[in-house]
């Protein structure tokens, strides 16, 4: 029987241990004062579990190509596929990405910190040897505006779901959190996760009038998901890509 590689992370929020599974792997998130010597009982015991859920994200990842973080790869936006300009320009000295078209200019700083050489060159500085972009600076380049443009995209969307719905919302948030695609407080306060711009746009739509009908009601009663079935029919299918797909959506 194989082993099961996981990674262990104490929370002090956390009332018990549970297992997370994703892209990135394993992970064990057990309260602070839980004994390390029953971790490996509980992984074995949800073993099953596990492997079924690690075998249902590789057949999905299939089924979306990842993002290539390089220049000509392409990444996703809304539905599209962008192709990747990528530019070091010496003497500038902060990043820049614009759209253009179907293709993404990337122009970043020629820093040697934030540089790798190509084909595993050790000569970083010499002229000879191409320099590319870290995939930490490209990445983290990409991922600044992805959340500019999850504003652009969000905001509009969201004040024509509450003009629909006659309601209204206090605040607008964009985050990057790991597990949660948007959220509404009792203040009416929203935010939404960047990555849902690496989704089909239909749906961001979904998530946005998920999240316009908890103005109404904050809860997953049969009467929201009547609510939301009015507003939006295909919730169904949006709901099931979301968990077939979420985890893919990542730079």
């Amino acid at each position: 029987m194989t082993t099961i590689p996981y990674r262990i992370r104490r929370s002090e929020r956390a009332r018990r241990a549970r297992i997370l599974v994703d892209g990135d792997g394993v992970e064990v998130v057990v309260p602070r004062r839980f004994p390390l010597r029953d971790v490996a009982p509980f992984v074995e015991e949800k073993r099953a579990w596990i492997e079924r859920t690690l075998r249902r994200l590789r057949e999905s990842e299939t089924e979306l190509p990842a993002p290539r973080l390089e220049d000509a790869g392409l990444v996703p936006y809304l539905g599209e596929r962008l192709r990747l300009s990528v530019r070091v320009e010496p003497g500038r000295q902060r990043e820049h990405v614009r759209r253009r078209g179907d293709e993404l200019l990337v122009a970043l700083p020629a820093d040697a910190e934030r540089l790798a050489p190509r084909h595993g060159q050790l000569a970083l500085l010499r002229a000879e040897a191409p320099l590319l972009p870290a995939d930490g600076a490209l990445r983290g380049a990409l991922e600044r505006w992805y959340r500019k443009r999850a504003r652009a995209e969000v905001e509009p969307r969201l004040d024509a779901a509450c003009a629909r719905a006659g309601t209204s919302y206090t605040r607008l948030q964009i985050r990057g959190q790991r597990t949660r695609w948007a959220s509404c407080s009792s203040s009416g306060a929203m935010s939404f996760n960047w990555r849902l711009l690496l989704a089909p746009a239909e749906i961001l739509d979904y998530v946005v009038e998920h999240e316009v009908a908890h103005l109404e009601l904050l809860d997953h009663s049969p009467l929201f998901w009547r609510l939301l079935a009015s507003r939006c029919p295909d919730w169904r299918e949006h709901e099931g890509w979301l968990r077939r797909h979420g985890h893919a959506l990542k730079l």
